[in-house]
């Protein structure tokens, strides 16, 4: 019985995060309210409230999906620091590539996460710190392959990551409005440039 109870709260809470994750794809994080959740998960603010302080909340638990989504803490989530620290122009694309491959399965959870950011500081906190935590793994590449003045590299990281980011988005909310092809190869080029071993400040 103990095990019924703990499977129906677990799809109870399931429920609850994909309905919000719906919602906020149609409606924007800031258009749905707690209300519009329960309400659209057959349920009330009451049971909402049960599993979740807030819609704060809830997005924090979706963000950490998105970590299982990614792969991170898992051994294959160092890959990045390995590609940078090999340098090569195709490591690099291939990487890049994989990447893209992802985002339809994760687009939902990144425009949820970047619009909750803007209204809830503990959100904007933990968006910062992802980004963080790739640029650190990028400088890490960086410092093993001994590639660069160290005190530029940090600043490398955070630009390619940057460029990533920007196109990701774009293409989250626009699609692609050029060759797929064409803006990956443009921006394996420019991370080549500022990662890899053909840098300006290359050995």
């Amino acid at each position: 019985m103990a095990n019924l109870r703990a499977a129906q709260k677990e799809m109870t809470r399931r429920l609850l995060l994909s309905t919000a994750l719906e919602l906020f794809e149609k409606r924007g994080y800031a258009g749905t309210t707690v209300d519009d959740i329960a309400k659209a998960a057959g349920t009330t603010r009451v049971t909402f409230y049960a599993y979740f302080p807030s819609r704060a909340a809830l997005m924090k638990a979706l963000v950490a999906e998105l970590d299982e989504l990614l792969g991170r803490g898992e051994p294959e989530a160092g890959r990045l620091a390995g590609v940078i620290r090999r340098g090569d122009r195709d490591g690099i694309e291939a990487w890049l590539r994989d990447t893209a491959r992802q985002w339809p399965r994760i687009r939902p959870y990144v425009l949820a996460a970047h619009e909750a950011a803007v209204v809830e500081p503990e959100l904007r906190k933990l968006v910062d710190q992802w980004f963080e935590e790739v640029v650190a793994e990028m400088e890490a590449g960086l410092t093993r392959a001994g590639r660069f003045d160290p005190a530029s590299r940090h600043m490398r990281g955070f630009l390619a990551l940057t460029q990533l980011d920007q196109l990701a988005r774009h293409w989250m909310r626009h699609g692609w409005d050029t060759d797929s092809a064409v803006a990956l190869t443009l921006l394996a080029d420019s991370w080549t440039h500022l990662l890899g071993d053909s840098g300006p400040e290359s050995p």
